[in-house]
């Protein structure tokens, strides 16, 4: 089973088929992109398959470094990162949730940085990953 709800590499996601498989949580995809852009753009936004164990992705890039990585599931996305330590401090400065502050803490460590994966089914989810992309940007 994929991480995305979208696993044929031959077939990259449609508009109707995003909608359809993120329901309600489309409009959070959706406000993030905009608010995103507004943010921080101009912002390249690009679909990505990564294999077959993760499927499609979709990715918000500032020039060439990827802010957030989109991975539409079934009701939800995920919203993906790589934290540098600063980034990770910085984190901890904020006022972030602690349960999003666990999951940085607990995040595997590679050569980019902390792989941070954050749930996205509503609008304080929403909130927390447009405080990490402005740390991520800003570190």
């Amino acid at each position: 089973m994929t991480l995305s709800a979208f696993d044929d590499k031959a077939s990259p996601p449609t508009d109707q088929a995003l909608e359809a498989v993120l329901g309600r949580s489309g409009k959070l995809w959706t406000r993030l992109k905009l608010d995103l852009q507004e943010a921080h753009g101009p912002l390249t936004e690009e679909w990505n398959f990564s294999g077959a164990a993760f499927g499609w992705s979709f990715r918000l890039k500032k020039k060439k470094r990827a802010i957030v990585y989109m991975t539409p599931c079934r009701k939800h996305f995920l919203a993906s990162f790589a934290l540098g330590e600063k980034a990770c401090r910085a984190a901890h400065v904020a006022e972030l949730p602690p349960s999003v502050l666990s999951l940085i803490d607990e995040a595997p460590k590679f050569a980019e940085g902390r792989g941070v994966r954050i749930a996205v089914r509503n609008k304080s989810d929403l909130d927390s990953v447009e405080s990490l992309v402005a740390i991520k940007v800003a570190n």
